[in-house]
C-alpha cells in the first residue's frame, strides 16, 4: 500500500495508487490498513476524508475500516494499549532521532522469541524499503540471519547483496558469509563475499589483503551499496560480540576500559557514537563506520533491554536512519536520552500547566537523614561496621573491603561477593559463617573497583580457589574479570558465576543477558553453603550455577527512587501507573502500565515465573518477596498471601520463604518476587546453617 506525498495531499491531486507521486505506507503500521486508518482518525484526528485521501481509497472503505476495527479489538474508543504503545513508540523515535522511519513490535508478544520477531518485521520492512537495482550491505548476527530466513522480495531486479564485514570460521550458526548468502537468496539478488578474514594478525597483512584486486574489486562494490542491514550488539557476556568468537583474540575489557558501551559492524563506539580506538582498529577487514554513515539508507535491527546503550550510541552516532525494535527498548532509549512526556502520553495524563499556582506544600526535594550527601557512602559503611562487628571488618583498613569475623579457613573455597551500595542488605549483610567470606563494595548503584575485589579474593582465600558471585551488569563484569586476573598471578583460582535472574529484562532465548536482582539471595546461600560444606570449587560453582538457572524474579515499582546527592525522584510514575520488570539500580521497568490490585499484580507476576517454571504438582520451591526500599511488610504479606495461594493451587510446596528487605533499590516504593525452584541438592544447601548480621538460619 502507498501513501500520497505531502504536496500531493496539499494539491488535492489524485489517489495513491500506482500514479506518480506516491511513497511507501510508513513502517510503524505494518502491512495493516486498519491500524493506520485507526491512528490517523483517533490520535492525529483526522476526518474520514483526509484519510481517504492520504491512504489512496474510498470514505466508504475508511469507514468500514474503522467499523471492522472496532469490531475486531484494534480499538475501543482507544488504540488498543500494545498497538497504540508501538505506534507511540516509533513515532516518537522517528522525531526524536531525526529517523527516515521507524518500526516498532509489541514487547509483550511472548508467543515467540524477540530476535524471531524483530526478523519477521525487518522482513516486511525490506520488502518496501528494498528496490529493483539497490545494492545491500549486509552485515552478520543472529538478528540479521533472523531476518535473512524470513524475507522473501519477489520480482525484484538487479539487486546486489554485498558482505559488508570479511568472513569468520564456521564454528557459529549466524557466520558473515552465511548471512549474506541467505540474504540474497531472500531477494534473488547477486552475491559479492569478501573473501577475506573479518580479523587478521596483524595491519600489515590487511594492508596487503586489500591490495589484492580481487579483494579490492569486492570493496569497490561495497562502496556502491546504497542500502544497508545490521544488528547492534551490547557487550554483555552474552552478547553476539562474546558468543562468537569473533574479537578472542584481545580483551574486551581494553574496550570497556575505554568507555565502549556496543559494536556496529564490528567496530566498537562510546555511548556518543563515537569510535574507541583500540588493538583491532587496523587489523579488521569490513566496512568502516565513516563508509557505514555515508550508505543513504542504514537499517539498524536490535531489541533487548541490555542493548539500550548500544543501540543509543548508534542513534547518537549517525549510524542508523531507519530503526527495527521493540517496545520496551524503544522506550528504554527514549527515556535514557531524556524524554519524558510519551510516558505522559502513554498514561493518557493531562499536561501540567506549570504557570498554576502550586500548593503551599509541594516539594520537590525528597527529604532524607543526611549529613553532607558526599559523605553518604563512607559514613553508612562506617555505621554498618561498627553496628556488625562481630560479622565483619574491615580489610587492610578499607571499609569498601570488609571481610566475615568466621568464616575463611584452610582448605575451604573462598566466596567473594560484591556490588554497588544503596541495595541494603545486600551484599554487605550476607558476609558470615556459612554464607560470603568477602564482600566488595562500590559506590551507589556501582561496581566495587577490581583492586577491592582482589582484596577480598586475598582474604577468601583458603587454598582452594575463590569463587565469585555477582550480578550480571557490564561494570560488574569488567571490574571483577580484571580482579580475577589479578587473583591468577598470585597462584589464586577464581571460578565466576553470574546471577541472571530477572525474567523481565530479556526474553527467555537470552537468558545469559538477563539482570542480577533479588534472586541474588539464593545464589548467595547455595554458594555459601556449598564452601561452607567442603565442597570443591568444581562443586560449588556447579551447586551456584544450577541456583542461578532455577531461580525467577519479576519486580514491580510504585514510585521511582531518588539519589542521595540530588534528593530527587529519578523519574516520574504518574499517579495511576505502575512499572513492571524494574531492576535495582534507579532504572526504569520495562513495561509500563495502569495501577492494579495487589492480587491482580502478584498474578502478573506469577503467570511470568510459570511461563519459564516448569514446576510440577508436587515440586518444592523457596520463596523471596523483598521490598525495594519503602514498602512495608504490611503490603509485602499481602503479596505473599497471593503467591502461597497461586502456587498452592499447583500443589507446589513452599519449602522455605523470606517476606522483608533483603534487596532493595534506595527508597524506591515497589516490590519483587523470587522463586527457586529446589531439587533435593538445592534444598539441602538452602538450609544449611549459616550466621551473618541479616540472615540467620539453623
Amino acid at each position: 500500500m502507498t501513501v500520497k506525498t505531502l504536496s500531493a495531499r496539499k494539491n488535492g491531486t489524485a489517489r495513491a495508487g500506482a500514479e506518480a507521486g506516491t511513497e511507501p505506507i510508513p513502517l510503524r503500521y505494518g502491512d495493516d490498513p486498519y491500524v493506520w486508518a485507526c491512528w490517523l482518525y483517533y490520535e492525529d484526528h483526522m476526518t474520514q476524508g483526509d484519510i481517504a485521501e492520504i491512504m489512496g481509497i474510498s470514505r466508504a472503505t475508511v469507514n468500514s475500516y474503522l467499523a471492522d476495527a472496532r469490531a475486531r479489538g484494534i480499538v475501543n474508543i482507544s488504540l488498543e494499549p500494545s498497538r497504540l504503545s508501538s505506534l507511540s513508540i516509533a513515532q516518537e523515535l522517528k522525531r526524536h532521532f531525526g529517523l527516515h522511519d521507524c518500526l516498532v513490535v509489541p514487547s509483550d508478544d511472548n508467543t515467540r522469541p524477540l530476535i524471531d520477531r524483530l526478523g519477521g518485521a525487518a522482513a516486511q520492512a525490506l520488502a518496501k524499503l528494498l528496490k529493483s537495482g539497490d545494492t545491500l550491505a549486509v552485515a552478520w548476527g543472529r538478528t540479521v540471519l533472523a531476518i535473512a530466513e524470513q524475507a522473501s522480495v519477489p520480482g525484484l531486479q538487479d539487486v546486489t547483496v554485498v558482505q559488508a564485514t570479511g568472513g569468520t570460521a564456521a564454528n557459529f550458526a549466524y557466520t558473515p558469509e552465511l548471512c549474506a548468502s541467505v540474504m540474497a537468496g531472500a531477494v534473488n539478488a547477486r552475491l559479492v563475499n569478501i573473501t577475506a578474514p573479518a580479523v587478521v594478525s596483524t595491519a600489515e597483512i590487511r594492508d596487503m589483503l586489500l591490495r589484492e584486486p580481487l579483494i579490492e574489486s569486492q570493496f569497490d562494490a561495497l562502496g556502491k551499496a546504497n542500502k544497508a542491514l545490521f544488528g547492534i550488539s551490547s557487550l554483555r557476556p552474552n552478547s553476539t560480540i562474546h558468543t562468537s568468537g569473533f574479537f578472542e583474540s584481545v580483551s574486551l575489557q581494553q574496550y570497556l576500559a575505554r568507555n565502549a558501551v556496543g559494536v556496529v559492524a564490528g567496530r566498537f563506539i562510546d555511548g556518543q557514537g563515537k569510535p574507541v580506538a583500540g588493538p583491532l582498529d587496523d587489523r579488521i577487514i569490513g566496512i568502516s563506520l565513516d563508509m557505514l554513515k555515508a550508505i543513504n539508507l542504514r537499517i539498524a535491527v536490535a531489541g533487548g533491554f541490555d542493548k539500550v546503550p548500544a543501540i543509543l550510541a548508534a542513534l547518537r552516532g549517525g549510524y542508523v536512519n531507519v530503526l527495527i525494535t521493540d517496545a520496551a527498548t524503544g522506550r528504554g532509549i527514549l527515556n535514557a536520552d531524556g524524554v519524558t512526556e510519551l510516558d505522559q502520553k502513554l498514561s493518557q495524563r493531562p499536561k501540567i500547566d506549570h504557570r498554576a499556582a502550586l500548593p503551599s506544600n509541594f516539594r520537590t526535594h525528597i527529604k532524607k537523614f543526611l549529613n553532607d550527601p558526599n559523605d553518604v557512602v563512607e559514613e553508612m559503611l562506617d555505621g554498618v561496621v561498627k553496628a556488625h562487628a562481630g560479622y565483619i571488618r574491615p580489610i587492610k583498613g578499607s571499609h569498601r573491603a570488609l571481610v566475615a569475623r568466621t568464616g575463611p579457613r584452610p582448605g575451604k573455597v573462598g566466596l567473594v561477593i560484591g556490588g554497588g551500595t544503596g541495595h541494603e542488605p545486600c551484599f554487605l549483610g550476607y558476609v558470615g559463617k556459612g554464607l560470603a567470606d568477602a564482600v566488595a563494595v562500590g559506590n551507589i548503584f556501582s561496581s566495587p573497583p577490581p583492586g577491592t575485589i582482589f582484596q577480598c579474593a586475598n582474604a577468601a582465600s583458603g587454598g582452594q580457589g575463590v569463587l565469585f558471585v555477582y550480578g550480571n551488569y557490564a561494570g560488574d563484569v569488567m571490574n571483577f574479570d580484571m580482579a580475577a586476573e589479578m587473583a591468577a598471578e598470585h597462584n589464586i583460582e577464581v571460578r565466576t558465576v553470574v546471577t541472571t535472574d530477572d525474567i523481565a529484562s530479556s526474553p527467555i532465548e537470552d537468558k545469559e543477558g538477563r539482570r542480577g536482582v533479588a534472586g541474588n539471595f539464593f545464589m548467595f546461600k547455595t554458594a555459601g553453603a556449598a564452601c561452607d560444606r567442603g565442597l570443591s570449587l568444581d562443586a560449588c560453582e556447579a551447586a551456584t550455577r544450577k541456583a542461578n538457572a532455577r531461580t525467577f524474579t519479576m519486580g514491580v515499582a510504585l514510585e521511582p527512587c531518588s539519589m542521595p546527592q540530588t534528593r530527587r525522584q529519578n523519574f516520574e510514575i504518574g499517579p495511576d501507573d505502575i512499572e513492571i520488570g524494574m531492576g535495582i539500580h534507579g532504572e526504569r521497568g520495562v513495561i509500563r502500565d495502569k495501577m492494579m490490585s495487589a492480587d491482580e499484580i502478584a498474578d502478573r507476576v506469577m503467570d511470568r515465573i510459570f511461563s519459564e517454571m516448569k514446576a510440577a504438582p508436587g515440586d518444592r520451591v523457596a520463596v523471596l518477596v523483598n521490598s525495594f526500599g519503602a514498602t512495608p511488610l504490611m503490603e509485602l504479606y499481602i503479596l505473599f498471601r497471593r503467591v502461597e495461594q497461586r502456587l498452592s493451587a499447583k500443589d507446589i510446596k513452599i519449602e522455605a520463604n523470606w517476606v522483608g528487605h533483603y534487596c532493595t533499590s534506595l527508597d524506591m516504593v515497589g516490590a519483587s518476587i523470587s522463586v527457586l525452584h529446589l531439587d533435593n541438592e538445592l534444598t539441602e544447601l538452602l538450609h544449611h546453617p549459616c550466621d551473618t548480621a541479616v540472615l540467620r538460619i539453623g
